[in-house]
């Protein structure tokens, strides 16, 4: 009997981290987004012990982490890829947490009535912490960032990312119900349940996508410019070359000038460089600060230069300059949310002792601002690279006006991994969620200009020099994703909160029955 229980606990640990391989296996840049509910489906039947119930909380939080670790580990290899395995595997250990809590929960919320509904809550719980916390909280892999292709996408128009990350659950946790339904011949008011699950997130995506704006839409159009300058190197010194990279982008706006003298291409009224495109302080280097009005003036147009400034105190801030010809420095967005372990250090003592990288990160403080410059008139909204993965990064700029969005970005760190693609599909998520033209300018891709229905116009090769030019829509309007800003994510986990609560009060009753009635039968 032992060995009976033994092998089956080992499927189960089998069947849980394929679950969350399935999940992993529908980001991008493989257009398998419907494996992410499989993978659900999947990890649900496991900790329901596939209809059976019974397992023990300690079992679900196993099996959960399982499945973190079948999601995370193949998800997050980039972060490695010039460091070593040692922060890439302990990032991935460390998230998987959040999912072995999740195991935990659906295990313990699973006995009540509608179970693929809070089993589906408990995710955005989970999801909402791992966001959160520690050090800021680290959104890489929520649900929602797997269905830039998917049926669901509309859904972020309605609620955000995080109505997108639970319709992905649910539609899982009801798709297993069915599955334990059917193998069991149970065609009760549960299966009918299951069924409503699996399918209403579906339905009700496919009635918002109509209502989608598109290139289409908008007040007015302008035509915007991302320039991809590329570099010199790939690794972790690739800014070694600081001026080699300011003068590949300068370079690469100057020929698109060339090529709008001469009538080939539309002359455009922005145009948007990458994070770290000047990591030379060109309002403390005068040879930096021409070299940028210099492209300025060739292209007729302003700039959002990423750069690097130097604060008095010595630290630094991760910059977007508005730079217009002559004129120069214009408004800035400072960086708000920054990278830890990567543009700063907690902890740098401790965590000196793990890695020889330790003390390469950097020394940034996040800015300050409402996430919006202005540039030809136009109020543009900013969130640079890691900043996109943060809901409230757009949420404020939109509510303060902005009209079209840019995430400059720079990924040469990260070598020719999958973690640019990841990126690029969180950028067509906010383009849904907020009804607004995206630009993507990356230092060495994926660059891409992106519709307000999260559809890729244009997009550049990874490592190739490149310029995109596009017309654009300019909005108004907001979505009501953009109106109701996190009250969905609130929303859901008071749910999620209440179903836990509700469930600690049976199993404590039932705990308290068990002794009364083994009395009664003595």
């Amino acid at each position: 009997m032992n060995a009976v229980l033994t092998g089956s606990a080992w499927l189960r640990s089998l069947y849980a981290a394929a679950g969350g391989f399935l999940i992993f296996a529908g980001f991008p840049p493989r257009p398998l987004w419907f494996l992410a509910p499989v993978g659900i489906a999947l990890l649900t039947c496991v900790l329901t012990n596939f209809g059976r119930g019974g397992l023990r909380l300690r079992a679900g939080f196993g099996y959960g982490y399982l499945a973190g670790l079948g999601f995370l580990v193949p998800l997050l290899p980039w972060i490695g890829v010039f460091v070593g395995a040692v922060p890439w595997i302990a990032l991935a250990a460390v998230e998987s947490l959040f999912i072995g809590l999740f195991g935990l929960l659906a295990v313990l919320v699973a006995r009540l009535p509608w179970a693929p509904l809070w089993i589906a809550a408990t995710w955005t719980l989970t999801e909402w912490l791992r966001s959160s916390v520690p050090f800021g909280g680290f959104p890489w892999g929520r649900l929602a960032f797997g269905q830039s292709e998917g049926w669901l996408l509309p859904l972020a128009s309605v609620g955000g990312a995080p109505l997108l990350s639970f319709a992905v659950a649910l539609t899982g946790t009801g798709l297993a119900a069915i599955a334990v339904a059917v193998a069991a011949k149970r065609w009760d008011r549960g299966f009918f349940g299951a069924v409503a699950a699996a399918l209403v997130p579906v339905i009700i995506a496919l009635v918002a996508s109509p209502f989608l704006a598109t290139m289409d839409s908008g007040d007015r159009t302008i035509t915007v410019a991302a320039i991809q300058g590329s570099v010199p190197r790939l690794g972790l010194d690739f800014n070694s070359q600081r001026k080699q990279v300011l003068d590949n982008h300068v370079s690469e706006t100057v020929k698109l000038a060339a090529e709008v003298d001469a009538g080939r291409v539309d002359r455009p009224d922005v145009v948007i460089w990458p994070e770290n495109a000047s990591d030379i302080d060109p309002l403390r280097n005068a040879d930096a600060a021409a070299d940028i009005t210099r492209a300025s003036e060739a292209i007729g147009a302003p700039i959002l230069v990423g750069t690097v400034l130097v604060n008095a105190d010595r630290t630094t801030t991760n910059s977007v300059i508005v730079w217009d010809g002559a004129d120069g420095p214009q408004e800035q967005h400072d960086k708000k949310i920054i990278q830890p372990f990567g543009e700063y250090l907690p902890y740098r003592s401790f965590f000196r002792n793990f890695s020889s990288y330790a003390d390469r990160a950097g020394n940034f403080v996040p800015g300050e601002g409402n996430g919006v410059v202005h540039a030809a008139d136009v109020p543009i909204g900013v969130a640079t690279c890691y900043e996109v993965a943060f809901d409230r990064a757009f949420q404020e700029s939109v509510r303060n006006g902005a009209q079209l969005l840019a995430v400059p970005t720079n990924n040469a760190t990260f070598g020719d991994t999958e973690m640019t693609y990841q990126q690029l599909a969180m950028s067509r998520v906010r383009a849904v969620e907020h009804g607004r033209a995206v630009v993507v300018a990356a230092t060495s891709g994926v660059s891409a200009i992106i519709g307000p229905d999260g559809a890729v116009t244009s997009q550049t090769e990874l490592f190739v020099p490149a310029a995109l030019v596009a017309k654009v829509p300019l909005s108004t309007s907001t979505t009501l994703a953009t109106r109701v800003g996190p009250a969905p994510e609130i929303v859901l986990s008071i749910i999620a909160v209440g179903a836990i609560a509700l469930a600690v009060i049976a199993r404590r009753r039932d705990k308290a029955e068990l002794p009364a009635e083994k009395t009664a039968a003595t």
